[in-house]
């Protein structure tokens, strides 16, 4: 997907389409990177089409749910979907034996670090419901966690972005 695709959809649908993509984002689908996503809602809301509080919200709001769709995938069915996931995408093991480690070791700090590191922010809710750590202190830490990361990227665009096309424009 690129720029103007995504940009065309914020015109066109409104705010839900950030929703949407960011939800499709987190978990992990190829096509929506965040370093596109985050920064264009930021600039869509710097040009008015939705503000900038509403647009850092719904990023979170999406962001906890596909985390939490992801959470529970991984608690009812996590050892057998890991397993075809790896065998499907060998290059994500790494990443994924990572998250793995991260929640053993360091629990729901873990979880919030995990939140703050590409790839392994859009995994790490697998390991955690394969773990069954407590669902209510896993979302607690991932939405302090995602609310930094899309704070960030969001943030991001809505302060450079205008500026970024301007120059890369002329």
């Amino acid at each position: 997907m690129d720029t103007q695709i995504i940009t065309n959809y914020f015109h066109q649908y409104g705010a839900i389409v950030i929703f949407v993509i960011v939800f499709l984002e987190y978990l992990n689908l190829p096509g929506f990177p965040a370093g596109l996503v985050f920064p264009l809602a930021g600039i869509w809301a710097s040009q008015g089409g939705i503000g900038f509080g509403m647009a850092l919200l719904l990023s979170v709001l999406a962001g906890l749910c596909g985390s939490s769709l992801l959470y529970f995938v991984g608690r009812f069915g996590g050892e057998f979907l890991l397993n075809r996931y790896v065998k499907k995408f060998p290059k994500h093991k790494r990443a994924i034996d990572q998250a793995m480690e991260r929640v053993r070791n360091k629990g729901y700090i873990g979880i919030f670090i995990g939140k703050l590191i590409p790839v392994i922010r859009t995994i790490i809710p697998i390991p955690a419901g394969i773990l069954k750590m407590n669902f209510w202190r896993y979302t607690v830490f991932s939405m302090l966690g995602i609310t930094i990361w899309n704070l960030t990227l969001v943030g991001a665009g809505y302060l450079l972005g205008n500026p970024v096309l301007q120059v890369l424009n002329e």
